[in-house]
């Protein structure tokens, strides 16, 4: 199955439509979308870009995981993730998720699924650049090892 399965990490900009492209098929009533992009704001502070870092083999390595998973659990046929790396402006896509499925369920959930699991799994850093010249690495609060951080730093 893994050939119905596209992951990819690229600095180049995300296009929805080809990505959706990617995963429609004559047997799928349903294409779910999720399009992640940057904002401008972020507690009060003027965000201006954000800047992706990535092991890129690992990270690809997870997603392919990724998909696999959501194979176990719903009845799908092709998955894309694509993630970009480098500058993201204001308003541009960082990530798309497309899934297919013969019925919408399956595919809102699996992506639904894959979101919450790439941000908790998949080693992709995330800078947030702010209007005043000020930046922040974010940390997902759904991280893995944010959690185990967490509780080791409690007890």
């Amino acid at each position: 199955m893994s050939g119905e399965d596209v992951v990819a990490i690229t600095p180049d900009k995300l296009n929805v439509e080809e990505i959706t492209e990617m995963v429609k098929c004559p047997q799928a009533g349903a294409v779910t979308v999720f399009l992640g992009t940057t904002r401008d704001n972020f507690e009060d502070k003027k965000v201006i870009k954000l800047e992706y870092e990535a092991y890129v083999p690992m990270a690809e390595a997870e997603m392919r995981k990724l998909c696999h998973q959501i194979r176990e659990k719903w009845n799908v046929e092709k998955i894309a993730i694509i993630h970009r790396i480098g500058i993201v402006p204001v308003m541009d896509a960082s990530v798309i998720i497309a899934v297919s499925s013969v019925h919408r369920k399956e595919s809102v959930e699996a992506v639904h699924y894959c979101i919450d699991s790439l941000k908790s799994s998949v080693p992709i850093w995330k800078k947030e650049v702010y209007g005043d010249g000020s930046c922040n690495w974010k940390e997902n609060k759904e991280c893995d090892w944010a959690a185990r951080n967490t509780d080791s730093q409690s007890s």
